[in-house]
Order: C-alpha cells, then sequence, then structure tokens
C-alpha cells in the first residue's frame, strides 16, 4: 500500500532519528546534537550507553525520545549481555532502543538462538513501554537470511526493523527496504539507516516503505523541507 503523500514539517520530523553513536564525540558534541533534535523536533534521538544520562537530562521536557544502542555494532554480545544492557537503558530513561542481531547465529543459520533472544529482548522493552528497533545489518546478509530474520522478528513482536548500523560495508538500499516491508506485517515498521543524507533519498525510502529514517543529515534534510513546502503554495499558484 502506497504511503499517504507528506504534507507537513512534522510528518517528515517525526520519521528521523538522530545518531549520535560515533566513538570519537566528545560530551560537547554530543549535547549539541541533543540541543539540534530538540529544535528540529524529531522522533528520537539515538546516543552511547554512557551517554544516556546526559541525553534524558537534556531532552527532558522535549517530545523527543531518549534512545541508546544494545550489542552494538555487531551483535556478538551474547543474550544475557544484550538483556542486561537492555534493563540497564530503559531503567535510565532510555525510551528507544536500537539492538543489533545477533549475525553470527544468523549467518550460521542458529534461527532458533536468533528467534529466542529477540523474543526475551521483545519481552524486556514492551515491559517498560519503549521501542525496539532491531538492524539486521544487511551489508553482511543473503536476501534469504534478510526475510528469515525478518520473521523472527515479526514472530517475536519487535516494533521496527532496520537495515544498517552505519559501521559495515555498505548501509540501506532501496531494495532492502523494499524487502523487509514486503516481508514484515504491516504493524512493524522499518527504518533506513546508513548513507542516507539528502531530503530526495528521505522521500524515497519513505516511498519505498520506510516508517523511520536514521541520519545525522537531520538539519540539512529538514531544512530543504521546509523550503519545499514554503515553495509549494508558489508553486500551485497561490503566491499573494
Amino acid at each position: 500500500m502506497e504511503p499517504a503523500p507528506l504534507a507537513t514539517y512534522e510528518d517528515l520530523a517525526g520519521m528521523i532519528d538522530h545518531p549520535l553513536v560515533k566513538p570519537d564525540l566528545t560530551n560537547v558534541q554530543v549535547v549539541e546534537g541533543i540541543e539540534l533534535a530538540k529544535r528540529y523536533r524529531i522522533a528520537c534521538v539515538s546516543v552511547r550507553p554512557c551517554d544516556v544520562d546526559l541525553a534524558v537530562r537534556t531532552l527532558e521536557g522535549s517530545p523527543v525520545r531518549p534512545g541508546s544502542v544494545v550489542g552494538f555494532p555487531h551483535g556478538s554480545q551474547n543474550t544475557a549481555t544484550k538483556l542486561y544492557e537492555t534493563r540497564d537503558l530503559l531503567r535510565r530513561g532510555a525510551r528507544e532502543i536500537d539492538m543489533v542481531i545477533a549475525i553470527s547465529a544468523l549467518l550460521s543459520r542458529e534461527f532458533q538462538h536468533v528467534q529466542t533472544e529477540l523474543m526475551q529482548m521483545a519481552e524486556t522493552c514492551r515491559k517498560e513501554g519503549a521501542i525496539l528497533k532491531v538492524i539486521l545489518e544487511n551489508a553482511y546478509l543473503t536476501d534469504e537470511l534478510k526475510i528469515v530474520a525478518c520473521r523472527c522478528c515479526a514472530r517475536a513482536g519487535v516494533d521496527i526493523v532496520k537495515t544498517s548500523t552505519g559501521f559495515a560495508l555498505s548501509g540501506y538500499t532501496i531494495e532492502d527496504v523494499k524487502l523487509m516491508r514486503k516481508h514484515l506485517p504491516e504493524e512493524i515498521g522499518v527504518k533506513a539507516a546508513g548513507g542516507l543524507r539528502t531530503l530526495d533519498q528521505a522521500l524515497e525510502v519513505r516511498a519505498a516503505g520506510a516508517t523511520r529514517i536514521g541520519t545525522a543529515s537531520t538539519a540539512a534534510i529538514l531544512d530543504e523541507w521546509k523550503a519545499r513546502l514554503a515553495e509549494a503554495p508558489k508553486k500551485n499558484g497561490c503566491a499573494t
């Protein structure tokens, strides 16, 4: 089903997650990124686990949701470690969790392990009213394994399935967004991330089925979006 046309600033801003997960970010840069997210009124700002307390404090009173990452960036931690990370982040105030799927287990076709881990993670987040986003890291997967991963995510009842961390060999592709949308139930969102830098790319992935967008180019994308919205009445002959 085709998504409804975007009509307002909030329609696009409400899809954007702003990542602050690079290892070389200073506290000052993290705060600057969080303040940017507040100004642009986006969906979520995702920080490193060490920065969650800072993000929760800085976002107090803002509709932007504080998020963080688990099993990042390769999904190599065992399930107990991922669950501990998740509970700790939720206790400290994170409201969205971006978790990397067990990539090596998926590649080894240990599907029961993948399924069990996802179910435990989903239940942990659900109990706290938090959103769970599962990162597949598609750069390492065949189409068959992407489909299997989507089915595991659907059985677990996760909230959103994400293409990439941005730390692999490549990020999102339109083909992957379409594939994931096709093999996930309607109630589970799709997040495109990794290399998404322009408004046209954002609109393209949305048309392909993405419901969330991970990008560090938040300001550039939304500034251009505001400009296009302002220009639209003139193009339609409504300028005064």
